[in-house]
């Protein structure tokens, strides 16, 4: 899915040609998998589902059945987006750090939900669909998800790059950057020498991206207690459902536009605004 929403410009959460179409949207986490029904804007309908992600490894029959349950409480839907918390393309998953590679890679999971629930489907990157509830549509705009790892996302003028794992490049010594600035390290380190950490990430991907503007996101962002600069905000972590509505955005284009539909605009939802920014420490 990656490879084929990255050679299109998504209309970010924008009005939508398909009036009245639900959209469920599932955020898979290392913690939790979330689930929420979205109106054709992209807003929440209701209240948001959530169950306990199962103990790492996650076999693709219980990862299902997980998103069955998390799914149950929620009314009817005509279509369904999903972010992952690894590498997918296609709609199959290549690597699940934090659920579990081994078992995991190569499950087609978009077919498989397809088959389950009888909906068309679309799964991407979870970082990605969070970026994509996050972002202006201007400029080099990078997402980097805080959670149980860390998770990355790159956007020019509102179009997805290729998927990186950023996330497991070293970082220091032999840490990447799961290692180094996961839930396991906040806890380890306490929230202070973790912040750190986090400037220190920041700082790096500020060097090695040259960013417009950074989006902190995921459910550790909220232990973010830097003086961020302007060009680093943090976002709400319902942007990694709300977000699930633009992998759907990219086939209206198509169907609309046809190939005129690459380079397009982008209408974003704007979000990215909220609060006042805070700025990061020197050093």
């Amino acid at each position: 899915m990656a490879a084929v929403c990255s050679s299109i410009t998504i209309l970010a959460l924008g009005k939508s040609n398909m009036d009245g179409l639900r959209t469920l949207a599932i955020d898979i986490g290392g913690t939790g998998v979330k689930a929420a029904l979205l109106d054709p804007s992209g807003q929440m309908i209701g209240k948001r589902s959530r169950v306990p992600t199962p103990p790492k490894p996650v076999t693709p029959e219980v990862l299902t059945k997980a998103i069955e349950a998390a799914i149950a409480p929620l009314g009817e839907f005509d279509r369904v987006s999903v972010g992952f918390p690894g590498a997918v393309r296609d709609g199959r998953v290549l690597t699940a750090p934090n659920l579990g590679t081994e078992v995991l890679s190569g499950f087609d999971l978009q077919a498989t939900l397809a088959e389950r629930l009888k909906k068309p489907v679309r799964v991407m990157n979870d970082a990605d669909v969070q970026g994509f509830g996050a972002i202006k549509g201007k400029g080099v705009e990078m997402v980097l998800t805080l959670g149980t790892g860390a998770g990355t996302a790159i956007f020019y003028n509102g179009q997805i790059m290729p998927h990186l794992e950023l996330a497991h490049h070293p970082v220091r010594g032999d840490k990447d950057y799961d290692a180094y600035i996961g839930r396991a390290a906040r806890e380890k380190k306490g929230k202070k020498a973790w912040n750190k950490r986090v400037a220190r990430v920041i700082g790096i991907l500020r060097t090695v991206v040259n960013f417009d503007h950074l989006y902190l996101g995921g459910g550790n962002s909220k232990d973010v207690t830097l003086d961020l600069p302007p060009d680093v905000t943090i976002v709400p972590n319902s942007d990694g459902l709300t977000g699930g509505i633009a992998l759907w955005r990219a086939e209206e284009a198509v169907s609309k536009e046809g190939a005129g539909a690459v380079g397009g605009t982008v209408e974003p939802i704007g979000r990215s605004g909220r609060g006042a920014a805070r700025r990061a420490p020197a050093g």
